[in-house]
């Protein structure tokens, strides 16, 4: 380690995948993992790696792709958010049993709060579930180092390991070693054997009691051989209260120990959550009159401790039960625990810092120009009554224009056409409706669940709407954009039209997502097919992101006509836009210079024809 570099979390991440030895990483882009996967290719490109570097089409597809590479004896990972090992659970909680040779991480970054995820679920209790080894950093150097180990643990054992980063430590920037050598490529020598690859219920009589042993043994080594990931700080004076943490919990409470000058507690860091050290954690217990556990999210440390007694956790309501554990929470977590008067709460001092510096809370919306904005404006002005199912992604933010009125998951927009549908049928009722879904969302879950929406005749209006990128989690691309990671890597862009035909649509058109009056026309006719015919129509609403591809629209320059505006809020209600503002004073509309990009869509919105070409001023 002759170097050091201030990276990124998941650079950290990135960088010790390479310098592991990773031959093939795969991943599907979630906030907070999108990061890890591109750097890999980076740096990949930079070491000089022949590493395999490929996003799946959804988290199943990535996660079997990276999996199955391994079972000749490569190095592979698989990297996702939490919601996305949802998807993959099915392939893990089997490969979990697999007697694995290659070394085999997979990296799933967790989004307590939630910041931008639809749970903030726990994937150590994932880990627990399928009964495969956890590390839980808490800063970025520990989650590269972890890496190693990680593969070294998977290797020896035989089994899949998980990597778990939370969001802090994901997108926290630290110096971090930097390795000279790379290690060495490995063979793949994939030998046949059912016993062994195929998933059978008679291999599991075998596998389950194996994988037990194996649970066993890594138990065992968290207990004696991993000082470096669990170990005692103790206290500079008498303590009063001991506090197991792992994971960012343990990074903030180290943080406000030094800063506030405590000499009165003692911690035990936890970096390898699952399978738990018990003995260790038992022993730290047994020194202590007051013990309180401090872990993102769920309570995976508490549930497998045998006497809780001398517990202060989410057992008995010392820690909340949902929601992330910041700085000042713990501190007011400590106060309680050890009877501390607490001065202010974190909702009085946020409050009072908002008075303070004049800001006015503004919701999530979608970014000036979005083409997804014209498109929900559309459908909701030609359709005012339909159920508007929707997905995960950019186009959620459609909610702030009354746009969506569902979302599950992802995929979901379209299975959801088909059970509103379905309900509708029963009532022998015509209600329509339209689905939105993205078009990375589309290939990634969309395409079943239309394939069954056609065989069983389901009418609904599926608005596909298309910006040419994964815009929610970055830009990364999909087989809809058809471009790679890796330098002279080339991939092939699927169309869109022809996926719809091949799952057996008849009626599929492709509109300019900007052009308002034009769609709502379209969108009443795609209904009227849907109705008729009883199956599925779709419309490709298509646009490119002019914030992420940089492709601003052809100049419109608007205004308001302060003569013609009435004060009806309905451009700010329905169309949702940032450019768009209301002057409580004048009580009139009025174009926000610093957000506007000058689409002119929103000359489509106003009913009174309040908003003008300035060419017409």
């Amino acid at each position: 380690m002759s170097k050091r570099s201030i990276l990124l979390g998941n650079e950290a991440i990135a960088r010790g995948i390479v310098e592991a030895g990773c031959e093939i990483a795969t991943a599907y882009p979630g906030t907070p993992s999108s990061e890890i996967l591109p750097a890999v290719a980076v740096y990949s490109d930079q070491l000089g790696t022949k590493t395999a570097v490929e996003w799946g089409a959804n988290e199943k597809v990535a996660y079997e792709m990276a999996v199955s590479a391994s079972f000749g004896g490569k190095r592979t990972c698989c990297i996702m958010k939490q919601v996305g090992l949802n998807v993959a659970a099915d392939p893990f909680m089997s490969t979990a049993h697999f007697d694995l040779k290659g070394g085999f991480l997979l990296v799933v970054s967790d989004d307590p709060g939630p910041h931008s995820s639809q749970t903030e679920q726990d994937s150590r209790y994932f880990a627990m579930f399928a009964k495969v080894p956890c590390f839980d950093p808490s800063t970025a150097e520990e989650a590269k180092e972890m890496v190693f180990d990680a593969y070294d643990l998977s290797e020896r054992h035989g089994i899949v390991t998980m990597l778990r980063p939370t969001g802090k430590v994901d997108h926290a920037r630290q110096d971090v070693p930097l390795r000279d050598e790379v290690l060495p490529p490995r063979k793949d020598e994939f030998k046949k054997d059912p016993k062994r690859w195929v998933c059978l219920p008679a291999g599991v009589k075998v596998n389950h009691p194996r994988l037990n042993d194996k649970n066993d043994a890594i138990r065992s080594e968290f207990e004696e051989n991993y000082e470096k990931y669990n170990y005692v700080v103790p206290a500079k004076g008498a303590a009063r209260l001991g506090i197991i943490a792992g994971g960012t919990t343990f990074a903030f409470l180290s943080d406000m120990i030094r800063t506030s000058g405590r000499d009165d507690i003692e911690i035990l860091k936890i970096g390898t959550p699952v399978p738990l050290p018990v003995k260790l954690c038992e022993d730290f217990i047994a020194r202590h009159e007051k013990v309180l556990i401090l872990e993102q999210t769920y309570p995976v440390i508490e549930t497998q401790l045998n006497d809780r007694n001398k517990i202060m956790g989410r057992w008995n309501g010392f820690v909340p039960r949902a929601g992330e554990l910041l700085p000042e929470l713990i501190e007011e977590i400590i106060a309680k625990c050890l009877g501390d008067k607490v001065e202010t709460s974190i909702d009085e001092d946020v409050r009072s810092a908002m008075e303070e510096m004049h800001i006015t809370p503004r919701p999530p919306m979608l970014c000036p120009g979005c083409p997804h904005r014209a498109s929900f404006f559309a459908i909701r002005k030609a359709l005012p009554k339909a159920i508007n199912p929707s997905d995960i992604g950019c186009y959620t933010l459609g909610i702030m224009q009354k746009g969506i009125d569902s979302a599950i998951d992802m995929g979901a927009a379209v299975t959801a056409a088909s059970g509103f549908y379905l309900a509708s049928k029963v009532d022998g009722e015509e209600r329509p409706v339209v689905a939105t879904i993205g078009d990375s969302t589309f290939f990634h879950s969309g395409l079943t669940g239309l394939a069954s929406a056609v065989y069983n005749r389901h009418a609904f209006v599926l608005a596909i709407l298309d910006n040419r990128i994964t815009a929610m989690t970055g830009g990364q691309s999909s087989p809809n954009v058809g471009t790679k990671l890796r330098k002279g890597d080339q991939g092939v862009q699927i169309d869109l039209e022809q996926v719809c035909r091949g799952c057996g649509v008849s009626y599929i058109k492709t509109v300019e997502a900007y052009d308002v009056d034009e769609n709502v026309d379209v969108v009443k006719d795609a209904w009227a097919y849907a109705w008729e015919n009883k199956e599925p129509a779709v419309l490709i609403f298509k646009h490119p992101c002019i914030t992420i591809l940089k492709e601003p629209p052809t100049p419109r320059p608007v205004r308001v006509d302060p003569e013609v505006c009435i004060g009806c809020k309905y451009c700010i209600t329905s169309f949702n836009c940032p450019g768009l503002v209301f002057d409580e004073s004048s009580k009139k509309a009025y174009i926000d210079e610093r957000y506007c990009v000058n689409c002119g869509v929103c000359m489509s919105v106003c009913p009174h024809g309040a908003i003008v070409s300035r060419e017409e001023a």
